[in-house]
């Protein structure tokens, strides 16, 4: 790649954070592909090129890249002048089902609401750790992460939503839970709108772990700082792939 070519990408391939290095290096280069930086066709800089500038293991790109060639985006050569090239091809035309939801959530503003969200699960999960929960509140909470971690894939975003809901339950603030409640139900549009990726579900359950123990042990700081790792992670998704 020439050098105005890698200038292009200067503001976009940027190091990501390293708890949601899969997810933000994915968000990346679908931005990359999404604003035309590199065009259909062409090639993307080399792994190491990336890894390097995205500052994440060689392992966690390769993954990246699977998801973007199981997503019909890009495409591997292999010889002399081989590599990963965007294909950016037109998607197939969607179910109804599939254009039902995406006229649903259209208007809806997506910064706004994660940004929303975001402030509702770091209160909850504050107020939770603030002080000790009582026996059956705290055998609530690890059932909830219990059936996160056995539910099926096709299963999981149910039972995500229901051990968040649970959180914002046990914080004590009706009011908070009640408004959880909505925007939830706006991220689950989104959410649908995008893949369900196996390699995300089984990081957001090592999040989901942490911030559970945080709680658990009332680490106020520590459960704050898990729900802001865990909201960044689906945040860069959702901007990745309804950018």
């Amino acid at each position: 790649m020439n050098g105005s070519a890698a200038d292009r990408l200067s503001s976009v391939l940027r190091p990501v954070h390293a708890g949601n290095g899969f997810e933000e290096a994915l968000e990346r280069i679908l931005r990359i592909i999404r604003l035309g930086l590199v065009a259909d066709g062409e090639r993307l800089p080399s792994e190491r090129e990336l890894a390097e500038r995205l500052r994440i293991s060689r392992v966690t790109l390769r993954e990246v890249l699977r998801v973007l060639h199981e997503q019909g985006l890009v495409e591997s050569r292999r010889g002399r002048y081989g590599g990963t090239f965007v294909h950016a091809r037109p998607a197939p035309a969607p179910t109804a089902d599939a254009a039902e939801l995406r006229r649903r959530v259209a208007d809806v503003d997506v910064e706004d609401t994660l940004r929303f969200r975001e402030v509702l699960e770091l209160g909850a999960a504050e107020l939770c750790a603030a002080r000790p929960l009582p026996p059956q509140a705290a055998d609530r909470l690890r059932a909830a992460l219990t059936a996160t971690r056995d539910a099926a894939p096709d299963d999981y975003r149910r039972h995500d939503t229901l051990f968040h809901l649970t959180l914002a339950e046990l914080s004590g603030s009706p009011s908070l839970a009640a408004q959880y409640s909505a925007v939830r139900a706006t991220v689950n549009q989104l959410l649908d709108c995008i893949p369900l990726l196996v390699r995300n579900l089984e990081h957001s359950q090592r999040q989901h772990a942490a911030l559970a123990e945080a709680v658990l042990r009332g680490d106020r700081d520590a459960a704050r700082a898990a729900m802001r790792e865990h909201c960044a992670g689906t945040a860069a998704l959702l901007r990745g792939f309804l950018a």
